[in-house]
């Protein structure tokens, strides 16, 4: 796709047992219920402190997506527009949902939410259409 075309990136958040078959089902699963195709994925992120994780690497590439780390600010600047208000996220990182600021932050000015966030035991994950770079 040409760099102007809208795409999907899937935000993700995750906890140190979650590993890439649960990461790869919860965004696929996000895919079918935004009846969005699996190949207008772009990239897979999350916070920054956890994209050298191997289950989240190992996840973006068993999707065919770019892996991305979100720095705390960029989330935090994406925090505005997220519709899901966790306690444990706003804990941990200052924003309502990691999944949804991730996925807003990593698609680009202007990105919208496509899916809010839904969850499997230790993963959420949330989508966001947007014109990436």
């Amino acid at each position: 796709m040409a760099g102007d075309e809208a795409m999907i990136v899937a935000g993700v958040g995750f906890r140190g047992g979650a590993g890439a078959d649960e990461i790869v089902a919860l965004v696929e699963r996000a895919l079918a219920l935004a009846a969005a195709p699996r190949g207008d994925l772009a990239r897979l992120a999350t916070v920054q402190a956890l994209a050298d994780a191997p289950a989240f690497q190992d996840a973006a590439r068993r999707l065919a997506a770019a892996g991305l780390g979100v720095d705390e600010i960029a989330l935090q600047g994406a925090d505005a527009r997220v519709l899901t208000r966790s306690e444990r996220s706003l804990k941990a990182h200052g924003v309502g949902s990691v999944a949804e600021a991730a996925a807003l932050a990593a698609a680009g000015f202007g990105s919208t939410l496509l899916l809010a966030r839904i969850s499997s035991p230790a993963a959420t994950c949330a989508l966001a259409r947007g014109n990436l770079p």
